[in-house]
């Protein structure tokens, strides 16, 4: 497995197709974040924005290699269900690694402060509210771009139709783990009270691992 991450991750980087998600998350950000405000409204924002970035990097790893070279990969790896698996964390990587820096950006230019400016906020408790909410909302941009692709759907216009409308329902929808994190930082700043998603991420890591298993199971069936 760990060669087959280092293969999927080698071809990400080589087909230089993470510039387009990865630019469009940090325009995100430029727009959106700004130095000096409430610092857990500015970690909502940055973890909403990996939602469909990190969608969009799945359904990159998914397909960046040709049928030919799919089949030969899934014979050297024992089966086409662990060569998709490799391609599914590789994304899931790219995105953690992107959350991260943008956590960690967020940290240093907000103020910690809620959005009265009149509460003091804990830096460290709400970079760990942080991280767990950018950890929520990559595990669902992950489930819905594994869910929305290959093999499930192979056709372009209904996969991409399929995965806005996921990305779109996890964000909005009440109950969602994404929504639950995401919300939580905003409300919480109201008040300058940091509420840590444990149970969101919980919810996020188990949809995240059924739609992974399903997509990877499926591949043996469907290609």
């Amino acid at each position: 497995m760990t060669a087959l991450l280092r293969y999927q991750a080698a071809l990400l980087v080589r087909s230089q197709r993470w510039l387009a998600p990865v630019f469009l998350y940090l325009a995100f950000l430029a727009v959106g974040v700004r130095s000096g405000q409430p610092v857990l409204d500015s970690l909502g924002y940055a973890a909403a924005g990996l939602l469909p970035v990190t969608a969009w990097l799945v359904h990159v790893c998914v397909n960046q290699e040709p049928p030919a070279a799919r089949t030969v990969v899934a014979a050297a790896a024992g089966g086409q269900p662990r060569a998709h698996l490799a391609s599914l964390l590789a994304a899931l990587g790219c995105a953690g690694l992107l959350g991260a820096a943008a956590t960690a950006t967020v940290l240093l230019i907000s103020e910690p402060a809620s959005t009265d400016h009149r509460v003091k906020v804990p830096l460290p408790s709400a970079g760990a509210a942080g991280l767990l909410a950018t950890a929520c909302c990559v595990l669902l941009g992950a489930a819905a771009g594994a869910l929305c692709t290959r093999p499930l759907l192979h056709r372009r216009g209904w996969s991409m139709a399929a995965t806005v409308l996921a990305v779109l329902l996890a964000l909005v929808t009440t109950g969602s783990p994404a929504n639950d994190a995401v919300t939580g930082l905003v409300t919480g700043s109201l008040t300058g009270t940091v509420r840590v998603p444990l149970l969101p991420l919980l919810l996020a890591v188990v949809v995240a691992a059924a739609a992974g298993a399903l997509a990877c199971r499926l591949t043996s069936v469907r290609g």
